[in-house]
């Protein structure tokens, strides 16, 4: 099984609360080396998908602008 098998599944809250956990446990000390390493590494998998989740909602946010009798189009060009 590979470290972000299951991240991609993930929804952007549940991988940030995933996250969230990893830095709590690597700021606490506590873990073994290898655990450390190992966990250290899911969180940059994580890091990753919430940044691509939040590029994908940046991009449909950008694709709809409000016309001004409050319809909704897509964004010509820019």
């Amino acid at each position: 099984m590979t470290v972000n098998s299951d991240i991609a599944a993930m929804s952007f809250e549940e991988a940030m609360a995933a996250l969230e956990a990893i830095v709590r446990g690597l700021e606490s000390g506590q873990q073994k080396l290898e655990d450390a390493i190992t966990a250290y590494e899911r969180g940059a998998a994580l890091k990753k998908h919430c940044e691509d989740k939040l590029a994908q909602a940046e991009a449909r946010v950008q694709a709809i602008v409000a016309r001004a009798d409050g319809s909704l189009a897509l964004k010509d060009g820019e």
